[in-house]
């Protein structure tokens, strides 16, 4: 659990360094001068700084040794896909480690422990994310650096309870741009006094200072608002840097161990920069942060925003981070031989397992707190469903009235990826991946029940009629269509009530089947064929025996044309027989077709009308017959849940097997 404002109960110093190589306990001759060096820098950097706070440069190790904050870096690239992108390793690490907060809230840490010791027991405080993060990230190409600065309370004790879930963001709209008319007239504006715009301007800005004063002092009396911090700019944090120019990044942005989130560097929530490092080197922020990051230079080759500890040559710099031509600084007579060089990394090489980088939750499960919201994160197979994700939006900040809940799933066999369930209505709608037998996108119900409402979504590339989308219900049906030859986009279907007697007798609903009362079907414009031949509504009513056809309008048409044929009163109803008369059975418009005009036509037309309308009952039947179905296979699949394992995962297919 992500619990931000307790102290953790883990004590550091009883674990066991008794194992570990001799590179963790002692220090070879090269970095022995590179700790004199690094003495001697921090030696004239607070005779030229003494304002400022002390420079985290050489803390302890796990075995109490002090080594160089850029050896302690270890450029790892770990055996899986994933983590070859920055998002990945971010995740990762924000995963797999128990946040601790810094012992002082205002000083960094006395010790910065290995990456391999912070893996082995899963946690540390943000220079330990933030060391391994690095590690990770410079391992796969990028231009990345640790960072020891200030941040805000929230971000230091990873509370985000007044943040909003990244799941809920919406992305932004992007404004459509109207190309703007040269030859539209511009009429002359209204003739304005300049000192008036200016009086008036001003008053503005007086109301708008005394309406802010007025909210920071209602800020703390507000219910739900946070409270001013008095340590505001003092909290001691470590992130990391990621430069332009490698794996194509094209800005430079932050990355907060804690969250694994990308911030740009105007974030309001990082206050300031002491210095950075990476596996190279190391540099001293010069700027003013009074505003906080976002009027900083990340250019570290000006020297006059960033004071490098050692000099770079030619051969070793790998970053575009090249030292200036030499000044006549105080500083910069005090720097070292650009001939010196970075000594290896002190730490053993990185490794995670499969098994461990599969299941990154110590603890079983991770739990974030946001603004309303709740989001649980599993292991992947740690449920028997499948479940992977759940977050939980709430309408109140108590987190006490749900109003919905989304579920991601993986490796099921029946390809649901996600669920969401609205419970304020009860409605549920399933997500699938493409591949499922029955060709199902999305299906919503409120219960598994026949005819109580469901909305199914299909891949309908996959299918021969084209259908992507049915709704049923009790009375009605409704099927969507998308690329047909027919121009046949839409079909409604509106159902009567079953014989009560027999259903009160205990007959199934296939025996009973509901009665077809009405179908309608929509056309889209065929381009082919002239409007009034064009069928836009075809009407069949089943039960009063009356068709009902409605054509396209041309451009010019403001009423379209239709033909009706209705029942003849009182003359009993034959399958085989079809009685036409001008009179009594056919009604059309005088702007109709000449075509409509003429009886035969009208007798061959009504004969293909009663032919489809009896295969689409068939159809409406075998619709029902498949909803039924789709019903079946995923009651069955909900009551059976199987996980897929994939072929290359051994120790998966071993579990399995067992």
């Amino acid at each position: 659990l992500c619990l931000p404002h307790h102290v953790s109960d883990f004590d550091w110093s009883s674990i066991d360094t008794s194992h570990l190589p001799s590179s963790y306990k002692t220090n070879s001759q090269q970095e022995k001068e590179l700790l004199q060096l690094a003495d001697h820098f921090f030696q004239q950097y607070t005779h030229l700084c003494p304002d400022r706070k002390p420079l985290f440069i050489h803390p302890l190790n796990e075995c109490g040794v002090q080594k160089f904050v850029s050896t302690t870096v270890k450029p790892t690239l770990l055996p899986f896909p994933d983590l070859y992108y920055w998002s990945g390793c971010a995740s990762f690490v924000c995963d797999y480690l128990i946040m601790e907060p810094l012992k002082c809230p205002i000083t960094p840490p006395s010790s910065l422990y290995s990456p391999t010791t912070i893996l082995k027991y899963q946690r540390g405080n943000c220079f330990d994310f933030a060391v391994l993060l690095c590690s990770l990230l410079i391992g796969a190409g990028y231009d990345a650096y640790c960072v020891h600065g200030y941040a805000t309370l929230e971000m230091c004790f990873l509370d985000q309870t007044q943040e909003l879930c990244p799941l809920l963001r919406k992305p932004p709209e992007v404004p459509e741009e109207e190309d703007p008319n040269k030859y539209r007239i511009k009429y002359p504006l209204d003739p304005q006094s300049k000192f008036e715009l200016q009086q008036k301007a001003k008053k503005e800005e007086e109301t708008e200072s005394a309406q802010e004063e007025e909210r920071e002092e209602e800020v703390v009396t507000e219910v739900g608002m946070p409270k001013r911090d008095p340590l505001h700019g003092l909290r001691v944090h470590a992130w990391v840097l990621v430069l332009p120019g490698k794996r194509k990044v094209p800005e430079t942005f932050f990355i907060n161990p804690f969250t694994g989130n990308h911030h740009s560097t105007t974030d309001e929530c990082f206050l300031g920069i002491e210095s950075i490092w990476n596996h190279r080197n190391y540099w001293v922020n010069m700027q003013d942060c009074r505003k906080g990051c976002k009027d900083l230079s990340f250019d570290l080759s000006d020297s006059i925003c960033w004071e490098m500890m050692f000099s770079e040559s030619k051969e070793l710099s790998q970053s575009p981070t090249e030292s200036p031509n030499k000044d006549t600084d105080d500083m910069e007579k005090g720097e070292i031989d650009t001939s010196f060089e970075m000594p290896l990394s002190w730490v053993t090489q990185i490794r995670v397992s499969c098994r461990e980088y599969e299941n990154p939750f110590s603890r079983g499960k991770k739990v974030i707190l946001y603004d309303k919201a709740k989001l649980e994160k599993w292991a992947a197979f740690a449920n028997e469903d499948g479940l992977v994700e759940r977050l939980t939006v709430y309408a109140d900040s108590d987190c006490t009235e749900e109003l919905e809940v989304k579920e991601w799933f993986k490796h099921r066999e029946d390809l649901l990826y996600m669920r969401e369930v609205n419970k304020q209505t009860q409605l549920i709608t399933d997500h699938f991946r493409p591949g499922h037998p029955l060709l199902l996108k999305a299906h919503s119900y409120t219960s598994l029940e026949p005819e109580t409402g469901h909305t199914v979504e299909f891949y309908h590339t996959a299918r021969v009629d084209g259908l992507w989308k049915r709704f049923e219900n009790a009375t009605e049906m409704t099927e969507y269509f998308v690329g047909r030859e027919d121009f046949l986009h839409m079909r409604h279907i509106e159902f009567g009530e079953r014989d009560k007697e027999m259903e009160n007798g205990g007959i199934t609903a296939d025996a009973n089947p509901r009665p077809i009362v009405q179908i309608k079907e929509y056309f889209h414009r065929n381009p082919e064929k002239p409007a009034d031949e064009d069928i836009e509504e075809r009407v069949f009513m089943v039960i009063d025996d009356v068709i009902q056809l409605t054509y396209h309008l041309e451009l010019h048409d403001t009423i379209a044309s239709k033909v009706v044929f209705c029942r003849v009163i009182g003359r009993e109803k034959r399958e085989d027989e079809i009685f036409l008369s001008r009179e009594n059975t056919v009604k059309y418009e005088p702007w109709s077709s000449e075509k409509h005009k003429n009886m035969l036509h009208l007798y061959d037309l009504l004969w293909e009308l009663r032919a489809e309308q009896k295969e689409l009952k068939h159809h409406v039947r075998d619709s029902e017959a498949e909803m039924l179905n789709i019903l079946m296979v995923r009651e069955d699949e909900e009551a059976n849940i199987k996980l897929s394992v994939s072929m290359y995962s051994t120790a998966k297919r071993g579990q399995q097997q067992e």
